[in-house]
């Protein structure tokens, strides 16, 4: 049986070097190349992009939208990793463990976008939660992220690692001040929220990590008395999970946004009390938060074990 073609389209960005890192040493597929001096082909790309049975878009918005009316052969397949599907008509948001039937959807989909790392933050706890009735869907929520410079692309890279750097770059920086972030479009409608929630994203001098923070009132909630009910509630829904695990109630010390630098996993940690809770998301903002999600999607619209080639 011939092994399934896979096409990165993009290949020479963030995303897509991730990608292909880990699909490079994997012998199920075969990863299609295009030469260096034609990446900017237009009929270069479309006929490759149409000789994929899986394409990864790892491009500007604009540029996306376009390589998909690129595509028509209908047997190559899209994961994009963009922002411009994702909450696109047509489209199947790719966070496999939300629920059975989302994973089916994907697994069946020619069209997946791939969920922003911010996102994935807030969708996977906030989902589960809405959608045992935990959290009522018109309660407006508030989160922050804490993330690496690396989630910032190439340019962003290249600031924070130029050797006379201003000194505002060893320090946080508080980003997205107009509260209209372009992940909140995706945790809104996912989660089926009445209101957009309150974002507020925090870049630092490191590579890569994430943690995203939700903070909650008990007395809005309904279902449970204390922060610990909450991680009960997340534990059963995740149970089953291979690349989402919950972490027992409580954690020791501080929690460091680039614990988990380097792997495909996310961690939920819960912490509180009896009157107020906080659930925080632990990840690579480069792995669960982007290529290795993709990848995880790529696995199942292949038919193959989802942790293949990723870091688990």
């Amino acid at each position: 049986m011939a092994k399934p073609l896979v096409y990165i389209d993009g290949q020479s960005g963030t995303t897509g070097l991730q990608i292909a890192d880990r699909l490079g040493s994997r012998t199920d597929i075969e990863l299609l190349k295009i030469s260096d001096e034609k990446h900017r082909d237009v009929e270069e790309r479309k006929r490759i992009m149409n000789e994929a049975d899986i394409v990864f878009f790892c491009l500007p918005d604009d540029a996306a939208k376009e390589a998909a009316e690129l595509v028509v052969n209908p047997k190559t397949r899209i994961i994009d990793a963009a922002t411009v599907h994702r909450v696109a008509p047509g489209w199947d948001y790719g966070i496999l463990e939300l629920s059975g039937e989302r994973r089916a959807a994907i697994a069946a989909s020619k069209r997946v976008a791939n969920p922003g790392c911010h996102a994935s933050g807030f969708v996977i706890p906030v989902y589960a939660l809405v959608e045992m009735g935990v959290i009522p869907k018109d309660l407006p929520l508030t989160a922050f992220s804490l993330t690496g410079y690396s989630g910032g692309g190439k340019k962003m890279i290249a600031e924070y690692e130029e050797e006379n750097r201003p000194a505002e770059l060893s320090s946080p920086r508080i980003y997205g001040l107009t509260l209209k972030h372009k992940h909140i479009p995706e945790m809104q409608k996912i989660c089926g929220l009445t209101h957009a929630p309150v974002f507020l994203p925090v870049v630092d001098d490191y590579y890569k990590g994430m943690a995203v923070t939700l903070m909650l009132h008990n007395s809005q909630l309904t279902g449970v008395k204390s922060a610990q009910d909450v991680q009960k509630k997340l534990e059963e829904w995740y149970a089953d999970a291979k690349m989402v695990q919950v972490h027992g109630f409580g954690y020791d010390g501080m929690i460091a946004a680039n614990s988990l630098a380097g792997s495909d996993k996310m961690q939920l940690i819960v912490n509180g009390h009896e009157d107020q809770t906080i659930v925080t998301a632990l990840f690579d903002n480069l792995g669960k938060g982007a290529s290795g999600s993709a990848v995880q999607n790529m696995n199942i619209m292949l038919g193959f074990d989802e942790t293949a080639g990723l870091n688990v």
